[in-house]
């Protein structure tokens, strides 16, 4: 569907599609996050995506001028997991925000799974 913006210049017509992306982009640079899940759980295991996948984590919803967003996470194991959601909703609503210029009504988040991202070697003598 998408938002369609008027302007003095023209029409601007901002797809669902982007803005789930931008959203996708935007979390991915919070600390703590290992990436984007895929919304369905299929046998108890999340899906982690790849970059080229990132709007398939995220779920966009227009009403109006405000959007509201869902994205399905996968954290980091041995972060505060209330921190890093935290962190990724004032991230994404910022960057959305400046971005489209439409006003993020909420940012709602599911973590899906908790990886490890590197394993720790000990040193035996």
């Amino acid at each position: 569907m998408g938002k369609d913006v008027s302007t003095e210049l023209g029409q601007i017509t901002i797809s669902d599609e982007v803005i789930a992306l931008v959203a996708g982009m935007a979390a991915t640079e919070c600390y703590g996050l290992v990436g984007m899940a895929s919304r369905n759980i299929q046998d108890g295991i999340a899906e982690l995506l790849g970059m080229d996948n990132l709007s398939r984590g995220v779920e966009v919803k227009l009403a109006g001028d405000e959007v509201s967003i869902d994205l399905y996470i996968i954290v980091e194991y041995g972060t505060k997991i209330t921190e890093v959601a935290h962190n990724v909703i004032d991230k994404v609503r910022y960057v959305v925000e400046s971005m489209t210029g439409l006003k993020v009504a909420k940012v709602n988040i599911t973590v899906q799974g908790v990886r490890v991202t590197h394993v720790r070697q000990d040193k035996r003598t």
